[in-house]
């Protein structure tokens, strides 16, 4: 008698899986620093871009598509003059923030120890590669 557990509906591991590309859209720079940024509320466009410093236009301009399409990010024009669009998390797009920002906290508590990592490797690195 086998007791196999059903495999679960999606398995971001398999090649084939849909959840690659969402996987993909939140966690690529631009995409988790957007979320991030999301998370504090309502942006729009300028907004948004002056927070993720270092995005180009055309790069959130994508980024957001994406996310809006994934059902992560919710887009509102309004018909005003001058038009106006916001962009504000779904309820999916804030419990993936959540995550993205309690990740965020991790690495900023961290960095201290990541820095003193980095320049002791460095460090080593130089001190193999000299004859």
């Amino acid at each position: 008698m086998s007791t196999s557990r059903p495999e679960p509906p999606y398995d971001v591991f398999s090649r084939e899986c849909p959840s690659r590309a969402a996987l993909e859209h939140v966690t690529g720079r631009w995409g988790a620093l957007t979320l991030g940024a999301l998370a504090g509320g309502s942006l729009r466009f300028n907004e948004l871009r002056r927070r993720v410093g270092g995005v180009s236009e055309k790069m959130l301009s994508q980024t957001l598509h994406a996310l809006e399409r994934d059902g992560l990010v919710h887009r509102e024009a309004r018909l005003t003059n001058p038009p106006r669009v916001d962009y504000e998390l779904t309820p999916p797009g804030r419990e993936v923030a959540a995550r993205l920002t309690a990740l965020f906290a991790c690495l900023e508590e961290g960095m201290d120890g990541v820095l003193a990592s980095r320049e002791r490797h460095d460090a080593r690195r130089a001190a193999e590669a000299r004859p």
